[in-house]
C-alpha cells in the first residue's frame, strides 16, 4: 500500500474541513434556532421540530467524517450530507429561491456537495470500508 501524496492529503483535509465547518456551523444554528436559519425553513414550509432534528444530524455527520476509524459510519455520514445538500438545493429550486433571488440558496449547497464529493473520493484507505 503506497502513501498518499502530500497534495492529495492536503486536498482531502481542505475539502473535509470545509464540509465539516459548514455542517457544524449549520447544525449549531439549527439546534439553537438562530433566527436566520429558522426563517429559511419557515419560508420552505418546514416545521420547527425539523430544524432541530436536521441540526442534530448535521452535527453528528460532521463529527463522523472528522474522527478516525469507523469507516461504515463515515459512509452513512457522507450519504446523509448528500441527502441534506441535494434536498436543500431542490427545496429552494422548487420555491423559486424565494428568500434569495440570486440563486445562492441553490448554488451554495451544490458547491458544498462538490466539496463533499472531493472529501469522499480522496479519503485515505484507513477511512474507507475494506472489502
Amino acid at each position: 500500500m503506497s502513501r498518499p501524496s502530500i497534495g492529495k492529503t492536503a486536498a482531502y483535509w481542505g475539502a473535509t474541513g470545509l464540509v465539516a465547518l459548514f455542517m457544524l456551523s449549520g447544525g449549531v444554528a439549527h439546534v439553537l434556532h438562530v433566527q436566520a436559519s429558522v426563517d429559511g425553513f419557515v419560508a420552505l414550509g418546514y416545521p420547527l421540530h425539523f430544524v432541530t432534528l436536521l441540526g442534530i444530524w448535521k452535527l453528528l455527520g460532521a463529527l463522523a467524517i472528522l474522527v478516525p476509524k469507523f469507516p461504515r459510519l463515515k459512509e452513512w455520514a457522507y450519504a446523509g450530507i448528500v441527502f441534506d445538500l441535494t434536498g436543500a438545493a431542490f427545496a429552494w429550486a422548487s420555491v423559486g429561491d424565494a428568500a434569495g433571488s440570486t440563486g445562492s440558496h441553490i448554488v451554495a449547497p451544490l458547491v458544498l456537495l462538490g466539496l463533499a464529493g472531493v472529501s469522499w473520493a480522496l479519503r485515505p484507505d484507513s477511512r474507507k470500508l475494506q472489502r
